[in-house]
């Protein structure tokens, strides 16, 4: 009975979390699209009375308190670089939920502490981990992309297109994830804010070396003028250059990386390992002098 009390305990404290976190996710969407859709639809903004359903007055007030603290910019910056559509509370919701379910469920199978707090930290850094993969995985494909988004951005300049048309050019014809950016540039564009914000923006969305150089040569260009279709077209070749060695370093240097993640992560599988095998074995190392030796 006491076993089914906790799992039902746990059940019902992750279940409310999460059905709370998407909620409030869904309804920060709505909100969101229907705003812009006031602007971007017509051109003309619409009547300020369309009703729009707002997010809860909890969640507000969450949002506003996180709003002064500097961690919850720096989670504002990461999620955005994820292209994850969530608010600096909501991922604070779903780490709670991960160290409620992983903790939690490790202690109502195997009723051990140790491995149960193991476990809670294990899915307190679940949703980092999870949130930079998606960064790493969306930086190298926008670098991938970036070298032929440049040279249609100077086709498009020697053709006559101003740089915002330039750039509405490549929302439509480039793939995600940049034309995404570009897409997003451009409606802040319409929006109303100027093209060197909107690009320091994007730069704040998407870390690369080569974009801030790109945007550099755009704002230079921009302030005092010159052939910004040859400045882009030397970057674009600098940009395909460097992405072509790093490929080549890639490829020389996998299987010495390959080495050095099996050596590095092989002593913590195989304590894991025994210690689910033999725990009495592992334990001597915590709780005998010789062990901490």
């Amino acid at each position: 009975m006491d076993v089914l009390l906790i799992v039902l305990i746990v059940v019902l404290v992750g279940g409310v979390i999460t059905f709370a976190a998407i909620a409030l996710l869904g309804r920060r969407r709505d909100e969101v699209k229907e705003r812009l859709d006031r602007y971007t639809e017509s051109g003309v903004a619409l009547s300020v009375d369309v009703p729009v359903e707002r997010a809860p007055p909890l969640a507000e007030r969450v949002d506003k308190a996180l709003a002064r603290r500097g961690f919850a910019e720096n989670i504002r910056t990461q999620l955005a670089r994820a292209n994850l559509k969530l608010t600096a509370t909501e991922f604070l919701v779903a780490t709670v939920v991960c160290v409620v379910l992983f903790g939690g469920g490790i202690y109502v199978l195997r009723r051990d502490a140790v491995m149960a707090l193991l476990a809670g930290v294990l899915g307190f850094f679940a949703p980092r981990w999870y949130v930079s993969y998606l960064q790493g995985k969306r930086l190298k494909a926008f670098n991938e992309q970036l070298g032929d988004t440049i040279n249609l951005l100077v086709n498009s300049i020697r053709s006559g297109y101003s740089v915002l048309q330039a750039m509405e050019t490549v929302a439509h014809e480039m793939g995600p994830p940049i034309a995404e950016e570009f897409d997003r540039v451009v409606r802040e564009v319409q929006l109303g804010l100027s093209v060197e914000t909107a690009l320091d923006n994007m730069l704040r969305r998407v870390d690369s070396e080569d974009l801030d150089l790109m945007i550099t040569a755009i704002k230079v260009q921009r302030e005092v003028g010159g052939n910004l279709a040859e400045v882009l077209d030397a970057i674009s070749f600098t940009i395909r250059e460097r992405v072509r060695i790093q490929g080549e370093i890639r490829a020389l240097t996998a299987m010495g990386r390959a080495s050095g993640y099996l050596i590095s992560f092989l002593p913590i599988a195989l304590t894991i390992f025994i210690y689910l095998v033999n725990p009495s074995f592992i334990m001597q190392l915590v709780e005998n002098t010789c062990g901490w030796i």
